[in-house]
């Protein structure tokens, strides 16, 4: 895996999730992108420079996989298994997450006034 330089923590983790993903995010528009051009999954490739999203080196992460579990506390996101989790390019991974916000925000039930009184 030359080229790719891993975390300071978790370093064995992390390589093996890029591994398994051939070091290309896992995205497959999640995101609000579809790929079309790409094939359906984007086409970030960990260290090689991007002139999308900001002109700058790639850097995937170790993450969780499915959508909703992006929204996990750190410590619960870091037992999950490593097949739980993916390679996601920081624009996918925080794009996905706001994605996730706003379904999980949308199905909350209604909040009761927080008042003393009613009016």
């Amino acid at each position: 895996m030359s080229g790719r330089v891993p975390p300071l923590a978790g370093a064995e983790l992390w390589r093996a999730v890029i591994a398994a993903a051939a070091g290309r995010c896992q995205c497959r528009g999640t995101c609000g992108t579809a790929h079309d051009k790409d094939g359906g999954r984007c086409p970030a490739v960990h260290g090689t420079y991007q002139t999308r999203h900001g002109r700058s080196w790639v850097r995937l992460l170790a993450a969780p996989a499915e959508p909703s579990a992006l929204l996990l506390p750190p410590h619960q996101a870091a037992t999950l298994p490593k097949t739980a989790l993916a390679a996601w390019c920081p624009h996918c991974h925080d794009a996905t997450r706001r994605t996730a916000t706003k379904v999980q925000l949308a199905a909350a039930p209604a909040a009761e006034p927080d008042c003393l009184f009613d009016l």
